[in-house]
C-alpha cells in the first residue's frame, strides 16, 4: 500500500513539475509592444508582432498609446519594447532625453525620417514664412491639421507657429487618421489644405505633396526610428531582444506595408505578405536563433 502510495504522490509531483514548467515557459514567451496610432508605426510594429509570433512562438500584445505614454511604458516596464522612437528631434527632448537612463536604446530601425509642414504640390506655397500671407491663410481658416496632442511633430508645429509669427493661426488637433481624410478629402477637390506630415507615410505614395521649407529648423533635418526597450530585457526575453536589435529596413519597405493597409488589407494581412516577400531580410533579424 505504501509501495502505491509512493508511486502516485511522485506521479503527481511529476506533473505538477511539468506543468509548472509549461507555465513558467508560456509567461516567459509573453511581450508587450506599445506604438503610437501613426500609420508608419502600426506597420512596423505589426511586422514585428508577426514574426514573434510566428517564427519565435511569442505571445504578443499590442499597447495602442500616445507618443507620452509609450515611452512612459518603456520606463516603467508595463510596456517592453517599442520600434518607434522619433529621433533626435521628434520625440528627443520632450520624451527621450528626460528618460534615457531608464531603458535601453538599441539605435535605429530606419534611416532617412522626416517630418514637417505638409501641402499638395498644386499649392503656390514653398516655404512656412509664406504662411504670413493673409490671403493663404484665409483660403485654410487659418488652420494647419494637425494629430494626436501628445506627437512630438505637434510641439514642434506650436513652435513653429511661435517662431514664424503666425499669430492668427492655430493648430487643430485630431488623429493621424483623421488628418490623412482631411487631405484626401481637400487633394480630390484640388483644394488648399495644410497638414503635419512625416515620411515615410502611405499619402506621399498616392497623392503629389512637398514639405514647407523651414528655414528657421524648427522641424530639424533628417531622422531616424530607433527601437527601444525596457532596461532587463536582453536577460529575461533573450530571443525578443536579438530580434528587436537585429530589426532594421527601409522607408520603401514600411511604405510597402502602409500601402497594403491604405488598401483596404488588414494590419495583420499587410505583415504577413511583406514577410513572405522578404524571407532573406527576415532572416538576417533572425540569425543566431533558434527557431
Amino acid at each position: 500500500m505504501k509501495k502505491h502510495t509512493v508511486i502516485i504522490l511522485a506521479s503527481m509531483l511529476t506533473v505538477a513539475l511539468v506543468l509548472a514548467g509549461c507555465s513558467t515557459k508560456e509567461e516567459a514567451k509573453k511581450i508587450t509592444l506599445a506604438y503610437p496610432a501613426w500609420d508608419s508605426e502600426i506597420a512596423s510594429t505589426n511586422v514585428i508582432k508577426e514574426i514573434l509570433e510566428s517564427k519565435l512562438d511569442y505571445k504578443v500584445e499590442m499597447l495602442q498609446v500616445d507618443a507620452g505614454p509609450m515611452y512612459k511604458g518603456i520606463v516603467d516596464g508595463s510596456a517592453d519594447a517599442m520600434v518607434a522612437a522619433w529621433l533626435p528631434g521628434t520625440h528627443g527632448e520632450l520624451y527621450y532625453e528626460p528618460n534615457k537612463d531608464k531603458f535601453e536604446d538599441l539605435g535605429p530601425n530606419l534611416d532617412g525620417t522626416k517630418v514637417g509642414l505638409t501641402v499638395p504640390a498644386y499649392m503656390n506655397i514653398n516655404s512656412i514664412e509664406e504662411l504670413g500671407n493673409s490671403e493663404l491663410g484665409k483660403s485654410v481658416n487659418y488652420t494647419i491639421t494637425g494629430i494626436e496632442p501628445g506627437a512630438g511633430i505637434m510641439s514642434a508645429t506650436t513652435a513653429a507657429i511661435e517662431q514664424y509669427e503666425l499669430k492668427d493661426w492655430k493648430l487643430l488637433e485630431s488623429s493621424s487618421a483623421a488628418m490623412a481624410k482631411v487631405l484626401q478629402d481637400k487633394y480630390a477637390k484640388q483644394e488648399p489644405v495644410i497638414v503635419t506630415g512625416w515620411t515615410p507615410h502611405w499619402m506621399f505614395a498616392k497623392m503629389d505633396l512637398k514639405y514647407l521649407e523651414d528655414p528657421k529648423g524648427v522641424y530639424g533635418g533628417d531622422e531616424q526610428i530607433h527601437t527601444l526597450v525596457r532596461l532587463g530585457l536582453k536577460d529575461s526575453q533573450p530571443d525578443a531582444y536579438q530580434l528587436l536589435d537585429q530589426f532594421a529596413w527601409t522607408t520603401a519597405d514600411m511604405e510597402t506595408v502602409m500601402v497594403d493597409i491604405f488598401g483596404g488589407m488588414s494590419e495583420q494581412d499587410a505583415a504577413k505578405k511583406w514577410i513572405t516577400a522578404n524571407e532573406a531580410k527576415v532572416n538576417e533579424w533572425l540569425a543566431g536563433l533558434t527557431l
